[in-house]
Parts: C-alpha cells; sequence; structure tokens
C-alpha cells in the first residue's frame, strides 16, 4: 500500500456579506473605469480608444484606403477588447454617425443605419478608416506622449489614453451608465470650446457667465432650438448637472384658401424620426390630440415631416405647443459631467473643471512629445559626430574596417567612439563617403542643435508652453472648420416659451358649446348648445334642475360647496346629454352632507365674495381657488353646524346682506378684507338664524333682486337700508322675495 498522503483541501472561511460586498465592488470599479464613465482628457470609454488605435494599426488614417468593418472588429476583439463583436461594431457604427456624432470619428463606407432607427448593414459588407477628427485625437501618440499598457493577453501594448487634439468629451458628448452612477454630456461646438479653451490659457479663474460667451450652449448634430433660459444653462455648467430643453425646427407652410400645414426640418438629438412619427399617428387615433389631423414623412436626405391640423382656425404657436408637452418634439437632454481624472477617480465636473483639465494633458502631451524629440536629437546628435569623425579620418577607418577582425570595437577604442556611433558608421554605405556628404551632415547638424536649443527653451518657461498650445489649437481650428464643419453651429437658441399650460390644455380641446346641468340630488350632464330650455329637459323621479350654466368645452367650471371647499371640473370631460348624466361625487370628493350652492364659468381676473351661515366672510381672487384636484380646495373655514352660505361676484362697490330673520344691511364693499383663507369677518349680526344671501352691486346702477321666475325688480330706496358692517339691518322692504334670495348671477335655477 502507498505511503501517499492525501492533502486536504483548502477551505477559506469568508462571511458571506463581506464575500458579496467585496466581490461587487471590484465589479463595480471595474464597470466605472473600464466600461461606462470616460476619460476627461480624451472623452473616450475604453472600447472606443481601442477602435481608433486598432485603425491607426491598421494604417486606416484619413486619405487612405477603406477596410472592411470585420477586419477591425476582429483586430480589437483579438488584441485589445475580448468582448462581444456585436458590441464592439455597434460602438464603431455610432462613431461613424453623423446624427450622433457631432465630429465623427469614423468615415463609414456602405450602410451606416439612419436617423429612423434602421440598423446598419453585417459588418461583412460594410468598410470603414478614421476621419481628420479621429486623426488630431491620434495625433503624436508614436512619440511617447502617453503612456501604454500591457493588453489583456500580455502580447501587445494599448494607450491609456490618447494625446486629444482637442476636448473630445465636450464636443462629441458621451452617455454611460456604471454602477451607481452614470454620465451624460451633450455635444458642443468645437469651435466655440477652443476658443474658450484660449481664453482660459490667459484666465485660468474665467467665471461661468465669461465662459458661456464663447460657449452659450449644446451644439447637436441633429440641429434643433434650444429654448433652455441662459441662467439654467449657466447653473448646469457651474455644477456640472441640469438639462437642456432641445426642440424642433419647424416652419409654417402656407396653402390655398387659407390653409396651412407644418414642416419639421430638424428634430431633437437621440430622437429616432420612425418612433416619433409612430407617437404622432397614435396620438391621432387615441385622440388626444383633436387639433392634429394627420402625419406624414416626406424626409429625403433632409428631414421632412409635415403636421396638417385638423382646422385652420387654431393658432399655429399654440398647435405646436400641444405637440410639443405630448411628443418627443421636444425633450430633455441631460447634463451629468461624470468623468474620471488623470488619477482615474470619478467625480463630476464643471464645465470650467473640463476644460482646464484637458488643458492641463494637452500641456503634458506637449511636454512629453517635446522630451521625446529632445532624445531623438541626442542620439542622432551623436551619429552624426560619429560620422564626422569618420570623414576626418577616412583612411584609417577604410583600414581598420577592411583589415581588423573586430572592426566595431577597434572603431570604438581608436577613436573614442559609442556603440551605436561605430554602429552607424559600419552600416554607412559607400556613395556616402562623398565630399557632399559631410557638408549636408554638418548642416544637419547645425539645424539640430538649434532646434534642441528651442526645445529646451520651451521646457523651461511655463509661458513658452502655452505660446505652443495656443498656437496649436489655432490650427485645429482651422483643421475641424474645413474638415467637420467645425465653425458652424447647428443648434440656435429660443427664449422659452411664454404660453401657460392652460393655454396649451385648452388648445388640446375642440370649442364647442354647452349648458351644464346640475340637479338637486347631484346629477350632472353637458347638453349640446347654450341657453338650453330646462323645462324640457327630463330628471329622474323627484328630481329638478339646481344649476343651469352655459360654457363651452373649453371652459373651466367652478363649483363652491357647503364645506366652504371649491372644486374645478374641465367641462370638456363631464359627460354628455344623453341619460341622467352621472353624480357629481363619482367626480368630486363631497361628502353626503353637503351640497352644491355656486356653479359658474372660471374666470381668473373675477374675485368672489364667499360667507357663512354665520355671518362670516372676506373677498378671495378667484385665481386663487382653482384646484383639479378631487378633493377640492379649502377656502372657507366652516366649524361644526356652520355651512358655507354664499359666493358671489365681487364686482360692485356696495354689499348688500339679508339674513333669515328678513333684514337687510347694506354697507361699502371695501370694508371687506380680501384674503386667501379663512373664516372671514362679520358681515352682519343675528339674534335668531344667520345668514341666508348675499349680493354685490354698483351704487350708481341701483340694487335689484331676481325672483324664482326671472323678472328683475329694483330695491326701491336702498340707501335707507345703509349701516355699518356686523350691524343687524332693517326688515327688508315690502315685496321681497319670501325666500330671503337676492337671486345672484351665480345662483341656482
Amino acid at each position: 500500500m502507498s505511503d501517499t498522503t492525501i492533502k486536504a483541501p483548502s477551505v477559506v472561511e469568508e462571511s458571506i456579506d463581506d464575500a458579496l460586498s467585496s466581490r461587487y465592488l471590484a465589479y463595480s470599479l471595474s464597470t466605472i473605469t473600464q466600461r461606462a464613465l470616460p476619460d476627461l482628457r480624451d472623452g473616450l470609454k475604453p472600447v472606443h480608444r481601442r477602435i481608433l488605435y486598432a485603425m491607426l494599426e491598421l494604417k486606416l488614417r484619413p486619405g487612405s484606403g477603406f477596410k472592411k468593418c470585420a477586419r477591425v472588429v476582429g483586430d480589437v476583439i483579438g488584441r485589445f477588447h475580448p468582448h462581444g463583436d456585436q458590441a464592439v461594431y455597434d460602438a464603431l457604427v455610432r462613431l461613424s454617425q453623423l446624427f450622433a456624432q457631432r465630429y465623427p470619428l469614423v468615415d463609414g463606407q456602405g450602410n451606416f443605419g439612419n436617423i429612423d432607427g434602421d440598423g446598419p448593414a453585417a459588418m461583412r459588407y460594410t468598410e470603414a478608416r478614421l476621419t481628420k477628427a479621429a486623426d488630431l485625437l491620434l495625433a503624436g501618440i508614436e512619440e511617447d506622449t502617453v503612456d501604454f499598457r500591457q493588453t489583456f493577453s500580455g502580447d501587445d501594448d494599448e494607450p491609456v489614453v490618447l494625446p486629444a487634439g482637442y476636448p473630445n468629451l465636450l464636443a462629441n458628448g458621451t452617455s454611460g451608465i456604471a454602477v451607481g452612477m452614470a454620465t451624460s454630456v451633450p455635444p458642443h461646438n468645437a469651435n466655440e470650446l477652443l476658443d474658450a479653451c484660449l481664453h482660459l490659457i490667459k484666465h485660468p479663474n474665467a467665471s461661468i457667465a465669461t465662459l458661456m460667451k464663447y460657449i452659450p450652449g449644446p451644439d447637436f448634430p441633429t440641429g434643433g432650438i434650444l429654448v433652455e433660459a441662459p441662467d439654467k444653462i449657466a447653473e448646469s455648467y457651474a455644477t456640472g448637472r441640469g438639462g437642456f430643453r432641445l426642440r424642433s425646427r419647424w416652419e409654417k407652410e402656407d396653402l390655398k384658401h387659407g390653409q396651412w400645414r407644418i414642416i419639421i426640418t430638424e428634430i431633437p438629438y437621440s430622437v429616432q424620426k420612425s418612433k416619433l412619427i409612430e407617437k404622432l399617428a397614435l396620438l391621432i387615433e387615441t385622440k388626444k390630440l383633436p387639433l392634429l389631423g394627420d402625419v406624414s414623412d416626406e424626409s429625403a436626405e433632409d428631414v421632412r415631416v409635415v403636421l396638417e391640423p385638423k382646422t385652420k382656425a387654431v393658432n399655429p404657436d399654440l398647435f405646436m405647443e400641444s405637440l410639443f408637452r405630448l411628443s418627443d418634439l421636444e425633450v430633455r437632454i441631460p447634463l451629468n459631467l461624470n468623468v474620471l481624472d488623470a488619477q482615474r477617480k470619478p467625480a463630476v465636473r464643471s464645465l470650467r473643471e473640463a476644460l482646464l483639465g484637458w488643458l492641463a494633458h494637452k500641456r503634458e502631451v506637449l511636454q512629453r512629445g517635446a522630451n521625446w524629440r529632445l532624445g531623438k536629437i541626442s542620439s542622432r546628435l551623436d551619429v552624426l559626430a560619429g560620422y564626422l569623425v569618420a570623414f576626418l579620418n577616412l583612411d584609417e577607418v577604410i583600414r581598420i574596417i577592411r583589415e581588423d577582425d573586430d572592426p566595431k570595437s577597434s572603431l570604438m577604442q581608436t577613436f573614442s567612439l559609442a556603440d551605436a556611433q561605430a554602429e552607424a558608421i559600419l552600416n554607412m554605405r559607400l556613395r556616402s563617403l562623398r565630399k557632399l556628404e559631410e557638408m549636408e551632415i554638418r548642416g544637419e547638424d547645425a539645424r539640430l542643435r538649434i532646434e534642441q536649443g528651442e526645445l529646451q527653451s520651451l521646457l523651461a518657461s511655463e509661458t513658452a508652453q502655452w505660446a505652443k498650445i495656443t498656437t496649436d489649437l489655432r490650427e485645429v481650428k482651422k483643421v475641424l472648420a474645413k474638415a467637420c464643419d467645425g465653425d458652424h453651429r447647428r443648434t440656435s437658441f429660443a427664449s422659452a416659451p411664454t404660453t401657460t399650460i392652460e393655454q396649451v390644455l385648452k388648445s388640446l380641446v375642440v370649442k364647442e358649446p354647452i349648458t351644464v346641468v346640475l340637479s338637486e340630488k347631484g346629477w350632472i350632464r353637458a347638453l349640446k348648445g347654450k341657453n338650453v330650455d330646462i323645462a324640457g329637459v327630463k330628471f329622474k323621479d323627484g328630481d329638478r334642475a339646481a344649476f343651469a350654466v352655459s360654457a363651452d368645452t373649453t371652459d373651466k367650471l367652478m363649483l363652491f360647496a357647503s364645506n366652504g371647499k371649491f372644486y374645478t371640473l374641465g367641462c370638456d370631460k363631464l359627460p354628455g346629454g344623453r341619460g341622467q348624466g352621472e353624480p357629481i361625487r363619482l367626480i368630486i370628493d363631497l361628502d353626503e352632507n353637503h351640497v352644491p350652492i355656486s356653479m359658474f364659468v372660471t374666470d381668473p381676473a373675477r374675485k368672489l365674495l364667499v360667507a357663512s351661515s354665520a355671518g362670516y366672510g372676506f373677498i378671495v381672487p378667484e385665481r386663487e381657488v382653482v384646484s383639479l384636484k378631487r378633493g377640492g380646495k379649502q377656502v372657507l373655514n366652516v366649524l361644526g353646524d356652520v355651512e358655507a352660505r354664499v359666493c358671489v361676484a365681487a364686482s360692485g362697490d356696495h354689499l348688500a346682506v339679508i339674513g333669515e330673520n328678513r333684514k337687510v344691511l347694506i354697507y361699502p364693499l371695501d370694508q371687506i378684507n380680501e384674503m386667501n383663507r379663512g373664516k372671514g369677518i362679520r358681515l352682519q349680526a343675528y339674534k335668531d338664524g344667520g345668514l341666508s344671501d348675499a349680493i354685490t352691486f354698483e351704487q350708481s346702477e341701483g340694487l335689484f333682486w331676481t325672483t324664482a321666475s326671472g323678472r328683475r325688480t329694483e330695491y326701491q330706496d336702498w340707501k335707507l337700508w345703509l349701516g355699518k358692517r356686523a350691524g343687524s339691518g332693517r326688515i327688508a322692504q315690502r315685496g321681497f322675495p319670501g325666500s330671503t334670495r337676492f337671486g345672484g348671477p351665480f345662483g341656482g335655477e
């Protein structure tokens, strides 16, 4: 039997919480730094950086021939990015789309998708190469301007970041979702960004307001109109968080016979045209937008979406406002400048911090490039010095090479040469041994020493470095302007719309005349037409009309109940006139113990007098009592047996009140307080009973009451009832109705 000892497997004891948290933390850090968040310096995520570098390695620079995208994707996933080929191809496609990138980094040949949302052709059919904009990001990468690291396999090296000749993070924008954080940066105009950078070079502490003179806002590849207020844009740029309201560009096209239609020429960034039209068609089908008659797509290379209204009577601006609120013709583009800095730490930056971070990277690239060039110059000067030694001692050099077994060592020993110098002499061609070649060597040596001095002066002076960067940025502006339309802004600005929500909602309803009828038992309905003869309207047994109000379907109806609450109803949402209608208590939250006491069409400019049965009341602006909630809005406070009793228009200069004891009191209306909510002040004093009714009137017109039959009767010698507020008053004149009601304009039928 064998003595072989079986080694027991090792067991690691660890809390499940600790195990999960440590592994999830590693996963989240990998997601943040290696997938979702871009680098502040070049504005790229690892997959995009690897695509561009792989294309550079394949010699797909601007002006060269195209190669199949399948070849590019194969190199990327085989050498740098071990992920799915479709994910890499999708990233490559997006870099080429003119409607997705303000400055495309890939020049695509073939079907790369379109703004309708159609996908690209398979990668075996499409071809690609780098653009001028991508070339600017890669320029100088071979001059040790950035760090490299080993790839996942260890067979190749890849750049940690690109040299980035312009601030690509803000120029092309980006978006991504990591674990616990996200980023969203809209595209901007590179010409404006570079102008702002040129200003920051001279004034590093420039304010956001100053930078916005150069960068007024994002510039989207699909154009559109930015309607965000400048102060909101400034706040977003200052904090690195916010958003921008972007609208479609539209124009009114006049037709024959006074007809017109709307032409959409630009749609918002990231909106698919096909889905936008589908949503508009759905609004028509579901009748959520009754003003829109038809939508059609007449686009070719340019966007042309035609919107036809149902009627020419509608206002085009209100028509478009309704569309902006209900469709993706207006979107909100978020800003979340959460990016990785040079130390790979994620943080939200302001606009100034983002630009300064890129400028710091630009200066580091300049310094590293200068040091690399100095090294090359130093090596070349050593070689040239060796060449000169060879020319001055040509016969001896030839003898050593012909006769010596180890000519390299002999040359180094005889002429005190370095290894590289001796190697260079041995590699010289025979035709280089001309007298003319010696002159060229001396001339090259002189030129290199001048360049060496300039580079040393550059590295020794911060001012000189920023001057060189300034010159470079101006050259970049010219290249982008010529190659990528960099100096032309596509997105324009407009003031925020002044149209109110009420106006827009009103425009969504077809205006039709109606008569709203509310019965005593609380059944409400809207009959077609105004001033309908209520006598011909049928009600349930034992029920009759309590209120009848003429209105339009675009109006809002106000209802005041005995609980002191106001309820607002949309006339377009009321049940129709067929049948008996619906119980009002299914539409609003009104307790069974309380009943409506007033119903009228809203007028925000009007003021109302409200009063309780206890004789207390006040004046309230009507705009303060509007509430679309089912529960209404409490305005007049009532407790116990006290109920709201009166709601009339406060439109005159005098107030007349009458109690259940038939006593009338009249006094100036300016003695009543104006407030938004409360119990109010005493209007009239009573020994028995309480307030029955009140009405306001102009003393120049006189006081009237309205009988149940609708006949208006003038109150004779009303000045005899003048008194002080909170007095008891005098018995009403003979002939006043036994109901002790004036019959005001908001009363029942």
